[in-house]
């Protein structure tokens, strides 16, 4: 509670305005916070539909109760616009939501394209840009692969472990050419114990356990599960485990150090998934993340935040499953490390932010890279492997940026260059935000954004695939506006943007006999817009309806060739919500899309054919009582024949259920 005091014995609220953690790290009782000023320096999700603006002038006095950061993440993000949330906590235990991609692909701005089913192999893609262009970033902290982009979402956390995800832009840092895709991971409560169990159709079975243990200034979280299929067609199976811990420890005078450690290792059958020409494709990968971030006050108005994170991928992919004299299999040992540094500093002219990120990208393989004076022998991943390529390759961006809010007004600029074997190149990016209502929020931004070829579009040469060295950095300025709407539970948005794009980088065809190609396209201009209308509650029978709709165009036809990528964007996206309670602990919760593929694509039987427009409906049914939630998915209830990449079938109707048991300490 806050209340007016006398002068002499004022408490200036300098903790809120300067270090990233501060406006916690001296409180005594947990908190939610939903509303955060420009000024702060950590992100946590906020929606352009529901968030207020508030700020604090730093001569405010004010007191308050003692409360403890409870760990919702101490996670600066190096970008000055206004992130969007995409998914929260609160839409998974009564909609159909099983995977992070199920909880994306209801957004606008998102296009999942998956090959299989429950997310075994999913690219995500924003605003009709292609996965490669995609930055990843986990409670703040960037896991992109530099391999490839169908790699890069392979994380190990599950929708159990996620509190929100959310869509930055205008970060300073190379790879974020579209957007970086920031999924957050908090225990659901400080202390508690979680065990999930699902089964179904497809001998599908999916098993997690999570809890979370808090004391004092530490608290640590961590999450365990499998997930397997026997697979809904011919070489369709799958098995994943996901290990995840994250460790939090904050002091007054020592900071915040925030710790997360990951591990993955999973295999699929991946019928079609490249090539619709060989269906007995395999693959196995296994993933390793770690990552340690420090924010503290280091000085009067003055932060500093420091972070290392490192991700190590092993992948055997198998053209014919179990087969390696019908061709040898390809090997791939990558390693990715990153390091961000920047100090913050707070005036009476606003927040000024100086940093800089190191990247390094290393890969040993048998098929990706320049040719080794001598084999590298594998050790761990793939052992006994002779790796007879491989690359390494620097980046480095240093960036200034500077907020400032000014009663209903909110401006943000930030500038870069980005350094890498390429040459240098300029990441810059401007926000102007007005609220001149309660409720009513009025933006305008722009950036201009990068990402560096990956080592497949570079490298990749095999059987129907020929790679080319030669490719350049693509870079692009995306112009957006914004205007939403929210009070008392309903909310409406309307925003457009226009991204121009140059040196595009996408695989082709130029017949259906022919080799894919990795080519650049000189330009590719975008133009799209996302709507959506909705209503939610936590009381009543009504708890959600909702209604989105995007819509994207580019400049640039097909030229008489077959895109892979680049032109297979998502054209028309509409999603609708209904969520009701009717009472006696039960819920029905149903989403349903219709999804129109812009471009071609070319068929087994060798002919080009268009994507056809298709529908898709999943249902949940679910009942909870205290501790426990029981519940039926019902996911493409009509059995629509769709593809996501073409002649790809996607599973038919999926049938499964589970339950939830969770012990908290109150």
């Amino acid at each position: 509670m806050t209340k007016k005091i006398r002068k002499a014995e004022q408490f200036a609220f300098s903790h809120w305005s300067r270090a990233s953690y501060a406006p916690f790290a001296s409180l005594g009782r947990e908190v939610k916070v939903c509303v955060l000023s420009v000024t702060m320096c950590i992100v946590l999700p906020a929606t352009e539909i529901k968030g207020q603006e508030a700020s604090v002038a730093i001569d405010d006095i004010v007191e308050m109760d003692e409360v403890d950061i409870v760990g919702d993440a101490i996670a600066p993000v190096p970008s000055i616009l206004t992130p969007v949330t995409l998914f929260e906590r609160t839409s998974e235990t009564s909609s159909p939501l099983q995977t992070i991609e199920a909880a994306l692909s209801v957004s606008p701005s998102i296009d999942i394209r998956q090959r299989g089913g429950k997310g075994v192999q999913a690219d995500i893609q924003i605003r009709g840009a292609s996965f490669d262009q995609t930055m990843i970033m986990l409670n703040g902290i960037n896991f992109t692969d530099a391999r490839t982009g169908h790699q890069t979402h392979s994380l190990p956390i599950d929708i159990d472990a996620v509190s929100s995800i959310s869509l930055m832009e205008g970060i300073t840092a190379t790879g974020a050419y579209a957007g970086a895709v920031n999924i957050v991971t908090t225990p659901a409560e400080p202390e508690y114990l979680s065990a999930r169990l699902e089964a179904g159709a497809y001998g599908y079975m999916y098993a997690n356990l999570s809890g979370a243990i808090k004391k004092g200034g530490f608290s640590l979280f961590g999450a365990t599960s499998v997930r397997k299929s026997d697979g809904y067609a011919e070489n369709t199976d799958f098995i994943n485990y996901n290990g995840f811990i994250r460790g939090t420890y904050h002091s007054r005078k020592g900071g915040v150090l925030d710790m997360q450690l990951g591990y993955q290792n999973r295999s699929f059958g991946a019928n079609s998934f490249y090539s619709l020409s060989y269906p007995d494709q395999y693959e196995h990968t296994s993933t390793i993340i770690s990552s340690l971030r420090w924010c503290a006050e280091i000085y009067k108005n003055l932060s500093i935040s420091i972070s290392a994170a490192y991700r190590k991928n092993y992948d055997r992919f198998e053209l014919v499953r179990n087969n390696p004299t019908a061709v040898p299999y390809n090997y791939h040992n990558t390693d990715n490390i990153t390091a961000e540094m920047w100090l913050s500093y707070l005036s009476i002219a606003g927040k000024t932010t100086l940093g800089g990120n190191y990247y390094y990208n290393h890969i040993y393989s048998t098929v990706l890279g320049e040719p080794l004076a001598e084999p590298h022998r594998g050790k761990c991943g793939n052992p006994g492997i002779d790796y007879t390529r491989g690359t390494a390759r620097n980046i480095g961006d240093i960036w200034l940026r500077h907020s400032k809010t000014i009663q209903k007004f909110k401006v943000g600029a930030s500038a870069g260059i980005s350094l890498s074997p390429y040459g240098t190149d300029a990441i810059c990016g401007a926000e102007l935000g007005y609220r001149p209502l309660d409720g009513l929020a009025l933006t305008a931004s722009f950036n201009r954004s990068n990402r560096l070829p990956t080592f497949t579009d570079l490298y990749y040469t095999a059987k129907g695939y020929i790679g080319n060295p030669d490719l350049k950095p693509e870079d692009a300025m995306t112009y957006r506006l914004s205007i939403s709407y929210g009070q008392k539970g309903f909310n409406i948005s309307v925003s457009p943007y226009y991204r121009q794009g140059r040196n595009i980088i996408d695989w082709i065809k130029t017949s259906v006999d022919a080799d894919w190609q990795s080519m650049q396209i000189t330009s590719l201009n975008t133009a799209g817009v996302e709507t959506s209308a909705g209503y939610t509650s936590e009381q009543g029978v009504l708890r959600e309806a909702t209604l989105s709709y995007s819509y994207i165009y580019t400049d640039k036809g097909d030229n008489g060739y077959i895109s892979k990528y680049a032109l297979d964007y998502l054209k028309h996206k509409g999603v609708a919500r209904l969520t009701v309670a009717p009472g006696g602990g039960f819920t029905i919760s149903a989403t349903a899309s219709i999804n129109k593929r812009n471009g071609n694509y070319a068929a087994a039987d060798k002919t080009v054919k268009e994507y056809d427009l298709y529908a898709l409906l999943d249902l949940r049914l679910s009942w909870s009582r205290k501790d426990v939630m029981l519940y039926v998915d019902a996911e493409n209830v009509t059995n629509t024949l769709y593809y996501c990449y073409g002649g790809l079938k996607m599973p038919g109707a999926w049938i499964s259920g589970g339950i939830k048991y969770t012990i908290s300490r109150k």
